[in-house]
């Protein structure tokens, strides 16, 4: 008999933990820091976030009270490494217009928030969507919200496991039900699906090399969808 979600999840993250180890995300000196680099990594290499975040550093003004007083173009300009750089300034603006206008830039009272509220909050500022909101949410504010992206979305049906919606809120739902609402856990699962992803099961997966291959769908020579 198949085994159900709430067993395969489990197996599937202790197999990625026992090839790669911890992976010790999200790379950041604050939570604010943190913040600034998941809207700056949206549809960006990490390498060149780093770079960005190292230009506010240099500039002295990565802190709420920093970045409210930095003009638009001196912001985008700093963070042009990080690609898309306007509308990123735009959407880090925005972030700290809500962080001002409702918490009065306190970073603390936001996070604060019960996890719903939080999450509604974030995803009503202009340039936070799901996978950003979350992120903050997790690695940030230290809250069991479970991230999930494009490589989630790769290696999970090769495993023939996927939720009956494509929709963000359901491939959510698929692990939060299955798994304890620890933030450690999820922190660590979303590193491990990013590290195997880039590493192993890529858009050409290599197989011969996969830690997952014993209970992979696609490697065990089924069709993936």
């Amino acid at each position: 008999m198949a085994k159900p979600i709430a067993e395969k999840l489990p197996e599937i993250y202790w197999r990625l933990y026992a090839a790669y180890g911890p992976q010790h995300w999200w790379p950041g000196d604050s939570p604010f820091e943190v913040v600034v680099g998941a809207i700056l990594t949206q549809s960006s290499a990490w390498v060149n976030v780093e770079k960005a975040i190292e230009n506010l550093k240099a500039a002295g003004i990565l802190s709420p009270e920093g970045l409210l007083k930095v003009g638009l173009d001196e912001l985008a300009r700093l963070i042009h490494p990080a690609g898309y750089y306007n509308a990123k300034a735009r959407k880090v603006k925005a972030f700290l217009e809500m962080l001002f206008d409702r918490h009065g830039g306190d970073l603390d009272a936001l996070f604060a928030l019960p996890l719903p509220q939080l999450r509604q909050q974030l995803l009503a500022t202009h340039g936070i969507g799901q996978e950003t909101a979350d992120s903050i949410i997790l690695y940030a504010a230290e809250k069991p919200s479970f991230v999930i992206d494009a490589y989630t979305r790769r290696v999970f049906p090769r495993l023939g496991l996927e939720p009956t919606s494509d929709s963000y809120a359901s491939w959510q739902a698929m692990f939060s039900q299955a798994l304890p609402p620890d933030v450690q856990l999820f922190n660590e699962y979303h590193a491990l699906i990013d590290r195997h992803a880039k590493t192993v099961c890529r858009k050409a997966p290599l197989c011969p090399q996969c830690c997952l291959r014993e209970v992979c769908r696609l490697a065990m020579g089924a069709t993936a969808r």
